[in-house]
């Protein structure tokens, strides 16, 4: 019988080879279940048991424990993860003494959809992407690797980041005047706004109802190109999570870790390193910077600087990176601890560069995402064209329609 890891590597051989059957001949050298998660991933929770768990008692309480928002709980054959309170932290499955949980892989049927699609591919690259590919592969480089995998297109997330930068900024010049008001970004990690969802949800009125740069990205590409296909590629288990949420499910059709993608390429034998430059700046240092800590806040900071410096109530920041540091700021604000007026957090240790998924270590990456940053022709959003160019071709003629005409980069928190 074949292990998941196993049957994993065999049918994304098959998928690569373009092999039309991607199901195993015999049929007793792997368990159905296991082939239907590697096959429909969406009928399965992102985080799900391999096999019956053998651990000792204490093992399976250090187990439960390790997640964050309880959605582990010990049935008859092991651990069960409640899907709807699962955020894709990924906590169990890296403390897992028995390797029994693993995370769901949309990488099969992505390149199938990727292969056989007759619309539009795009490809929506993470601000983390920096360095994850090897320090020599630029976004142009990036982008045409992409191409040879079968996309026809590559858009940097961080030109969305830049539009919801600019709609906090101004939700923030709009509601913030008092000594004791105060918003809580929502706009970058699932893991934040999930724990605000649904652990913190008093704080709600504190959090405008900001769609992700992903979901952002993913939508202006559908009202561009309604049959457009849009594949999400970052850092983050979570960024498949947030995916399937009710009111977000089918802007991103699938969402590929960078991990997942290395994986892709070196099995094609694609080198991005060894690429033709195709070199489009289109995103600001703020949409740029959104992949490390401190970067959403900073990114509208001075954003909220640039529309209105004669505001009488100054920005005041205040952010946490990684569960245990976001959860104590949350309890700080729940016990009337006010520090700031405007709050950022991110699930992972130093923000996105951080994530789970990513190739590059925290360090190395937040070097990475800071050039990049500086680089960039334009400081914030409010001066750059590419974003007033895409609210014009959204109908927005200003960029106050952000709030006039805010459903579009909205949700249902």
């Amino acid at each position: 019988m074949q292990t998941f890891k196993e049957l994993y590597e065999s049918t994304v051989k098959a998928a690569l080879d373009n092999k039309e059957n991607l199901v195993p001949q015999d049929e007793l050298s792997y368990d159905p279940t296991h082939l239907d998660c590697l096959l429909n991933p969406k009928k399965h929770p992102i985080v799900f048991r391999t096999g019956t768990c053998n651990c000792s008692k204490e093992e399976s309480e250090e187990c439960l424990n390790r997640c964050p928002f309880d959605a582990l709980t010990m049935g008859p054959d092991g651990v069960e993860i409640d899907p709807e309170l699962c955020l894709g932290c990924e906590n169990c499955i890296k403390g897992c003494a028995s390797e029994k949980l693993t995370a769901t892989t949309d990488i099969i049927p992505a390149l199938k959809a990727i292969k056989s699609s007759k619309s539009l591919v795009y490809a929506m690259i993470a601000p983390a992407f920096l360095g994850q590919f090897s320090s020599e592969v630029t976004p142009g480089k990036l982008r045409n690797a992409l191409k040879k995998v079968g996309f026809d297109g590559m858009l940097e997330v961080a030109l969305f980041a830049d539009i919801l930068t600019l709609k906090e900024a101004l939700e923030f010049d709009k509601n913030i005047n008092g000594i004791n008001d105060f918003q809580l970004t929502s706009c970058c990690c699932p893991m934040w706004i999930g724990m605000i969802r649904k652990v913190y949800n008093q704080l709600l009125p504190h959090v405008p109802g900001s769609v992700s740069p992903m979901v952002a990205c993913a939508r202006v590409v559908k009202a561009l190109h309604p049959d457009a296909m849009t594949v999400f590629i970052g850092p983050c288990l979570a960024k498949k999570a947030e995916a399937r949420e009710k009111d977000l499910a089918g802007d991103v059709n699938f969402v590929l870790t960078f991990q997942e993608t290395k994986n892709i390429f070196d099995a094609l034998g694609i080198d991005p390193a060894t690429m033709e430059e195709s070199e489009k700046d289109h995103s600001s240092k703020a949409g740029r910077i959104y992949a490390r800590k401190g970067g959403v806040s900073e990114a509208v900071e001075n954003t909220v600087m640039a529309i209105n410096p004669n505001k009488k109530t100054k920005i005041r920041t205040k952010h946490a990176d990684g569960v245990p540091a976001c959860r104590k700021m949350i309890q700080d604000i729940t016990n009337g601890k006010i520090e700031a007026n405007f709050y950022e957090g991110m699930g992972c240790v130093g923000g996105c560069v951080g994530g789970p998924r990513s190739i590059l270590g925290t360090e190395q990456g937040t070097e990475l995402v800071n050039e990049y940053g500086e680089k960039a022709t334009y400081q914030h959003p409010a001066e750059n064209p590419y974003v007033i160019e895409l609210l014009h071709r959204l109908g927005m003629d200003t960029i106050e329609s952000l709030l006039e005409e805010a459903d579009f980069f909205s949700r249902t928190i």
